[in-house]
C-alpha cells in the first residue's frame, strides 16, 4: 500500500522533499462539471449572461489558477508550467470543463490541473449566477497523468472504479 508522503513517522506535516528526483515531462488532465437549469442554461447558450461571455473568463480565470496552486495550496511545490490549458464544453445539463497541464519538473502536476478545473467551475458560477443559484460543481477528478516515477495513470470508465 502506498504512503502518504506528507507526513512524517511521527504523523508530522511536512513538504515532500523532491531535490533528488529527476526532472522529467510531467503532463495531467483535469475534469470538472456544473450542473446548470435547463432555463438558465438556455441563456448560457445564447450568452445572455449580466457578466458577457462566461466560458472566455471562466477559462482564463482556470489557466491563472493552475499558475498559482503552490499559493492556495500549502505543501505545493511551485512549478514553472510549460503550458495550461482549459476548455469549457456545454453539455444537455451544464458545462463540462477539461484542463491540461504541463511541466518539466520535478513533481507532478495534477494539482494544477484540479485546481485549473475548480476555479474555471466557480468562476463560471459567479458569472451566472444571477440566471442560477442552484447551481452544482460536481464531478471534478484527475482524468489522467504521465511523468514521474509512477509513470501513467489512467482513470477507469465509470461503473469500473
Amino acid at each position: 500500500m502506498a504512503k502518504l508522503s506528507h507526513y512524517k513517522k511521527s504523523g508530522e506535516v511536512r513538504m515532500v522533499d523532491v531535490t533528488s528526483k529527476a526532472v522529467t515531462s510531467r503532463t495531467a488532465v483535469a475534469h470538472g462539471f456544473v450542473r446548470i437549469a435547463r432555463a438558465a442554461l438556455t441563456r448560457i447558450r445564447r450568452l445572455e449572461t449580466p457578466k458577457g461571455n462566461p466560458f472566455e473568463v471562466a477559462r482564463i480565470a482556470g489557466i491563472a489558477a493552475a499558475k498559482r496552486t503552490a499559493e492556495l495550496i500549502p505543501l505545493c511545490h511551485p512549478l514553472a508550467l510549460t503550458h495550461v490549458d482549459v476548455t469549457a464544453r456545454l453539455r444537455e445539463n451544464g458545462v463540462e470543463f477539461r484542463s491540461r497541464v504541463t511541466a518539466a519538473a520535478r513533481t507532478g502536476v495534477e494539482m494544477e490541473a484540479l485546481v485549473a478545473v475548480s476555479v474555471a467551475a466557480l468562476t463560471l458560477y459567479d458569472m451566472c449566477k444571477a440566471l442560477d443559484k442552484s447551481m452544482e460543481i460536481t464531478d471534478i477528478y484527475l482524468v489522467e497523468k504521465r511523468g514521474g516515477k509512477s509513470g501513467r495513470y489512467l482513470r477507469p470508465a465509470r461503473g469500473r472504479r
